[in-house]
């Protein structure tokens, strides 16, 4: 392991961070137009805010800097395999510790007037950094809670995860040979190397696309009604599939069916391979139709909807056919891209719907996206490999590739890869699952259901914890029950804060450049 290097690549990277943080400065002033209000006196709590952020840029940078000058030493020397993983796993730990610092020196508040916590702060970044959009803060209509600027951070920690600090790094910055090997750590999916094969071109056309497409949206959000703050705000959790909204009512305080098909229209553009984005934009439209990950997502979509719709329509969730199809299509939308954004309570819909939306948070959007989740790439692989192994056991010397379309994959290596992705995402969610059923206690429970057996209560712990869980490891954010879209995280206890803030960086990161950090002979200089 060339520690030198690592340590001067993670310095680079908290200097960008910090850069970041001053970019949220200015929207402590009033005078910008936040929340429609037009003032020229910033309060105090804002000036708080406004310091809050100045100190942990402050901090970022000097961290940032001993770092890069703790790694002067390897100044062009290559970045291989083992140091790129390490770079990216311990660049995402620094980033919550850092990113955290903002809400705590800021003295920014819980819905009941305490100050956030170290390990509450720790779960907001890392909430916003893996676009998962789960939150603690409970009123975000209350200027005494949570300053402006602090908001404004929030929604960049999305931006900034949303297409990954790494990849930022490499587009910015360049890393030569170690390009490749960075990106491959960071990009979600399992047919990374094909997609990225000239890293450092590929990285600046990706964040170029990213960038465009959230100023796109945004200037559009404002001509729809949306002040600056907000058309900004929700531009950076609509692209970055994260979710954080400046209303408690995330986009259903905008009572605005424009606004909401505006955003199912960019939320699914965000869930599709940004290569594919890349071919439209040149005019290769038939790479849209020809591909078979695409043509799933858009029919689990489709499919889904449809079922949302008429089962809420028998149950009478929907007032009419416009607003089922309305709510079905942005809900079905909203999960699928991991976003996690709200137009309306489905916890209160029928439970096949809220079933069929809890089976959507295992699936997720497409590889190379900014969706999180387990991607539909590997779900349909894993169709073909289960239906080739089904026909070897009644036809055991037939010989059949396994195919993607008209490409022919590598049949041993996706075997391995797939097979194994799906059964670490089931182990890690039966264990933590069993953690947080262990360590919550009843009570969080006891209000919603007073007046029910001690079984009833029991149901509902072990399906609100398994919906915990898989709302935080696939990125969704909400989930049911008391995470779920007009309730939060902030109830739960420390320790399952943690589990929690582990679970959204293994589902970010999709596990590996974060599980082998934990392994001692990865540390070794071989």
């Amino acid at each position: 392991m060339n520690y030198a290097l690592v340590s001067r690549s993670l310095g680079h990277i908290l200097l960008l961070l910090a850069g970041a943080m001053l970019f949220s400065l200015p929207w402590a002033h009033p005078a910008l137009g936040w929340r429609g209000h037009l003032d020229f006196r910033p309060t105090d709590f804002e000036w708080a805010g406004f310091r809050g952020l100045l100190a942990s840029s402050l901090v970022s940078i000097v961290v940032g800097s001993t770092l890069t000058i703790l790694g002067r030493g390897a100044s062009g020397q290559k970045l291989f395999r083992k140091e790129a993983m390490a770079t990216v796993g311990l660049s995402w730990i620094l980033a919550t510790l850092l990113g955290a610092l903002p809400y705590v020196l800021s003295n920014t508040k819980l819905a009941d007037g305490t100050p956030m916590t170290l390990i509450d702060a720790c779960f907001e970044a890392q909430s916003g950094f893996s676009t998962t959009g789960a939150t603690v803060l409970g009123d975000l209509n209350d200027p005494e809670l949570v300053p402006h600027c602090i908001l404004f951070w929030r929604s960049s920690t999305h931006f900034l995860g949303g297409l990954g600090i790494v990849v930022l790094l490499v587009a910015i910055l360049g890393q030569g040979a170690g390009g490749k090997a960075m990106m491959r750590a960071e990009i979600t999916g399992p047919n990374k190397d094909s997609a990225f094969s000239r890293m450092q071109k590929t990285a600046s056309v990706f964040a170029t696309i990213y960038v465009l497409l959230n100023v796109v949206l945004a200037i559009l959000y404002g001509l729809l009604g949306m002040s600056p703050f907000d058309a900004i705000c929700h531009a950076f959790g609509t692209m970055a599939t994260g979710g954080f909204s400046t209303y408690n009512a995330s986009l259903g305080h905008f009572q605005s069916p424009a606004i909401e098909y505006l955003t199912i229209v960019f939320m699914v553009a965000a869930g599709t391979n940004f290569g594919l984005l890349l071919a439209v934009a040149s005019g290769q439209w038939r790479r849209l139709v020809e591909d078979v990950e695409w043509k799933v997502y858009v029919g689990i979509i489709a499919s889904v909807t449809c079922f949302i719709v008429g089962f809420g329509l028998y149950s009478e969730n929907f007032d009419s056919l416009a607003s089922a199809c309305r709510n079905g299509l942005f809900q079905v939308v909203s999960v699928i891209t991991t976003t996690g954004y709200g137009t309306d309570d489905f916890d209160q819909w029928n439970n096949f719907g809220r079933g069929v939306l809890f089976v959507l948070m295992f699936v997720g959007g497409c590889a190379g996206s900014t969706g999180g989740g387990m991607k539909v790439i590997r779900h349909v692989l894993f169709a073909k490999i289960l239906r080739l192994e089904l026909e070897l056991s009644y036809r055991p010397k037939v010989v059949r590739p396994l195919k993607m379309g008209s490409t022919i994959m590598d049949d041993a290596e996706f075997r391995k890869h797939i097979l194994v992705y799906f059964g670490m995402i089931g182990a890690i969610f039966a264990y933590g699952w069993l953690f947080l059923i262990t360590v919550e206690p009843d009570a969080q429970w006891l209000p919603a259901t007073q007046a029910a057996s001690s079984e009833n209560l029991l149901d509902h712990k072990l399906l609100d914890c398994a919906s915990a869980i898989a709302a935080t490891l696939h990125n969704i954010g909400p989930g049911l029950g008391v995470v779920g879209p007009t309730a939060n995280y902030a109830n739960f206890a420390p320790w399952s804060k943690l589990l929690f803030v582990f679970l959204m960086m293994l589902g970010r990161l999709e596990i590996f450049s974060v599980l082998v950090l934990f392994v001692p002979a990865f540390w070794r200089k071989i």
